[in-house]
């Protein structure tokens, strides 16, 4: 072993302590990359894999009603490779021990065959057999959710008619990996499954005999997609047609996406930020360091050592804490992706889903960590290549002082002499200090930048589910009904108030962006389920006009006053164009509302509505539920307390999971970038220290000394980490939102206070090791320093 690898290893046992706190903040960056990009690719490829191996289709339509002598047509468009007609409907299920009512999607299977588009993956069982009328197949969320094995038994109203139906097995679907129910914002597995029986079945119970209401459309590799569709969509327009619809608008793979560009962008903002403040606390001590190794720098190149070589040396020290960062950190990603990988198995519906151990990713961020570690060093080592022996080897000429703080003794009475040295240490070295808060100041931002995200999630509940959403149930119908519909339910038992709504689906333009959703038709004065604008104050419906959530209003790149086209996709297919009468605040999906006449005027319907939003009585929800299981009309029930708690479960809880890794890591870098600093000042101030101790200062009057730089370093950086936080919680935001629902930027005051908080407890820890060393000096040793 060379001697300059002895005095490598001799230094880092000597600096352990500051090298494994760099180290910590190292391994948080690759921790963070392999997370991120892990779970990315564990995701997309999994994703990948399902879709081909279960032949997922591109293209999907549903309809009123089509012969399937049509299918032939439909399989000659250009592009298209395979089609698949079914029958897809909503009904009520009513299962033992479930007092509210459970929505099951009802979808055929071939008569005789497996599907050839969107195969079915057995979990348990066999698939109904091809004569039966009441078996079913149950999906494996579902049924475990209800205990519904192979041989049990439930029943489901199927066009007003009750039937019981016997489970042959459990399976799963690329259609439905995110298994979420109309008007649900999140999968509830208790209150909504999808159950397939064979066609002829549906058929009979439907009166849809030689006829389809859905298709399944894969298209030939390359071939336009938007083609495909617009023939897909003139071809079916007379049977009803609702406009074919691409991936991108499949609910479930719609989700998929959106968790796929959370996970980028946390991949894509978060890793660098660590490893740049690693880089940054590398440069930091190294330039210490060598600061403190002037004269052993000097001896090192009298003795023969050439420039590169001492160079090389301090490099190679820090790529050595980088390879125990990197080592910490693979460990760390690799553990954490796995917990990831458990949590997204409980929200999507995979085969299998397994943590990606692509070495690329492991690569990308050893080489990621060890590169900021060298590049941090190359700074620092630059001085050593140009300063001479001689000069190196004499001792630094001592410290000029000057006026920079103007009337000091001002400071000097209001806080006293120690804060006068303080301050006097601080402003010698303005670059030195600048460096130091700016240090700080990163480990309060990447805390703040983490902890953002509870009070924005808190705050959309409190928006969509307290403020908007103020309903307690919303009745779906299967079809659009008169609006005596609304009396209907406002006799219901346990029926408090009932507010009509229209929804229909449209496709809403702007010169060459339009995009596909569910224009909701409003009371002009509703009270359960309000608009709200950007203040939060409720919206009337105009008379005339649409109101736009500001999500939609900027892909459309509109503002109130411009007009914009609407095209109806059932029914008539009528095309109107309206004013954007406002736009509103609005988190989740895209949202357009119109005053519900207003809407009716315009599709030429006359007085019809889609459903309802109700009050309950809690003393007569368990009557109301019974009454509702026998209403056929009825076809979904969205119940606001299930959806909140389940939105808490899912999304709230998967991002404050996340979160809390990130907040973790951050507190780590936080105490190592605040101890390198404490560290690296008592190693300058050493000798200072102890020549006060000498002059008879106590242990506790010299640690004030030093603790008082280090406490004026801390509270500078606050404001600095907060702004800079805050450009990292903005940058979060935009990489979080989605079309199906937008993060609000709302950062609380409480963020600042626990992200500063968090900051002067690891400063306090930092403080308390660095008063044990001072109390530990040895004041012979230290004043050793040959003059």
């Amino acid at each position: 072993m060379r001697a300059l690898h002895k005095k490598l290893f001799r230094d880092l046992r000597r600096l352990w302590a500051q090298a494994l706190a760099i180290a910590l903040v190292m391994a948080a960056g690759a921790a963070t990359l392999i997370l991120g990009t892990g779970a990315y690719q564990s995701l997309a490829q999994t994703r990948a894999s399902y879709y081909e191996a279960n032949r997922f289709a591109d293209v999907f339509a549903n309809l009123t009603r089509a012969p399937k002598v049509m299918v032939a047509e439909l399989a000659a468009i250009d592009g298209v490779a395979a089609v698949e007609p079914r029958i897809v409907k909503l009904a009520l299920a009513d299962l033992d021990g479930v007092a509210e009512p459970v929505s099951v999607l009802l979808v055929s299977l071939p008569a005789d065959h497996e599907p050839d588009l969107n195969r079915i993956y057995l979990r348990q069982g066999r698939l109904p057999e091809p004569a039966s009328d009441n078996e079913a197949l149950v999906s494996d969320r579902f049924a475990k959710s209800h205990g519904l094995g192979p041989g049990a038994s439930f029943r489901v109203l199927i066009n007003g008619l009750r039937r019981s139906l016997r489970v042959t097995g459990t399976g799963l679907s690329p259609e439905f990996v995110y298994a979420v129910g109309p008007g649900d914002l999140m999968p509830d597995e208790r209150r909504y499954g999808v159950v397939w029986m064979r066609e002829p079945a549906l058929a009979a119970a439907y009166d849809l005999d030689g006829a389809f209401s859905s298709l399944l459309v894969k298209l030939v590799p390359g071939a336009s997609q938007a083609q495909a569709i617009g023939r897909l969509d003139a071809a079916l327009a007379r049977y009803g047609g609702q406009g074919a619809y691409g991936r991108k608008d499949q609910t479930s793979h719609a989700f998929l996406d959106a968790e796929l560009k959370q996970l980028a962008a946390m991949s894509r903002i978060l890793p660098p930020i660590f490893l740049v403040i690693a880089a940054f606390l590398v440069n930091m001590t190294l330039t210490r360091l060598i600061a403190l190794e002037r004269e052993q720098i000097g001896l090192l190149k009298a003795l023969g050592y050439s420039s590169l070589a001492v160079a090389r040396h301090y490099v190679e020290f820090a790529a050595l804490i980088a390879v125990i960062g990197m080592v910490i950190g693979l460990a760390a990603g690799y553990l954490l992706g796995n917990g990831l990988t458990v949590l997204y198995a409980r929200f999507f519906d995979f085969p299998f889903l397994v943590f990606s151990r692509n070495p690329a990713v492991y690569a990308i961020a050893a080489g990621a960590t060890l590169a900021a570690a060298v590049l941090g060093a190359l700074n620092a080592v630059r001085g050593v290549v140009f300063l001479p022996p001689a000069t190196a080897m004499a001792p630094p000429a001592p410290a000029r002082y000057r006026k920079v703080l103007g009337d000091i003794e001002m400071i000097g009475r209001s806080f006293g002499r120690a804060a006068v040295m303080s301050a006097r240490h601080l402003t010698h070295s303005p670059l030195r200090s600048a460096s130091s808060i700016l240090g700080v100041a990163l480990a309060v931002a990447v805390l703040v930048g983490s902890l953002w995200s509870f009070g924005s999630i808190n705050y959309m509940i409190d928006v969509t589910f307290y403020r908007s959403a103020r309903q307690d149930a919303t009745i779906s119908f299967a079809n659009a009904r008169p609006a005596t519909a609304a009396y209907a339910v406002q006799h219901l038992p346990g029926i408090l108030r009932a507010e009509p709504f229209r929804a229909v689906t449209v496709k809403i333009r702007a010169g060459s962006v339009e995009r596909r959703l569910a224009l909701m038709g409003r009371p002009r004065k509703a009270d359960l389920s309000r608009v709200l604008d950007a203040s939060l104050a409720p919206v009337a419906m105009p008379e005339s006009g649409i109101v736009l959530s500001l999500s939609l209003a900027e892909i459309l790149k509109v503002r109130t006053g411009d007009l914009v086209t609407v095209e109806r996709l059932d029914g008539d297919r009528r095309v109107f164009d309206v004013r954007v009468a406002a736009i509103i605040e609005g988190y989740i999906g895209l949202t357009a509302f119109m005053d519900m006449d207003a809407l009716n005027d315009r599709l030429g319907e006359g007085e019809l509505i889609s459903g309802t939003d109700i009050g309950i009585d809690p003393t007569r929800q368990a009557e109301l539920f019974a009454a509702l299981k026998t209403v056929p009309a009825a076809s979904f029930i969205t119940l606001q307390k299930a959806a909140l708690a389940k939105f808490r479960d899912t999304v709230a809880q998967n991002i404050t999971l996340m979160i809390t890794v990130y907040v973790t890591l951050a507190a780590i870098i936080a105490f190592g970038v605040v101890y390198n600093f404490a560290r690296i000042s008592l190693s300058e101030q050493g000798r200072e220290l102890a020549s006060l101790r000498v002059l008879g200062f106590t242990r506790a009057e010299v640690s004030g000394l030093l603790l008082g730089e280090i406490a004026a370093v801390v509270a500078i950086a606050q404001p600095l980490g907060w702004a800079i936080g805050y450009g990292i919680a903005a940058a979060m935001v935009r990489g979080f939102s989605t079309e199906l629902y937008r993060v609000p930027f709302f950062i609380g005051r409480d963020v600042y206070a626990y992200a500063s908080l968090l900051v002067i407890l690891a400063t306090a820890v930092s403080a308390l090791v660095v008063r044990r060393r001072i109390d530990r000096l040895d004041l012979i040793a230290v004043l050793k320093t040959r003059e």
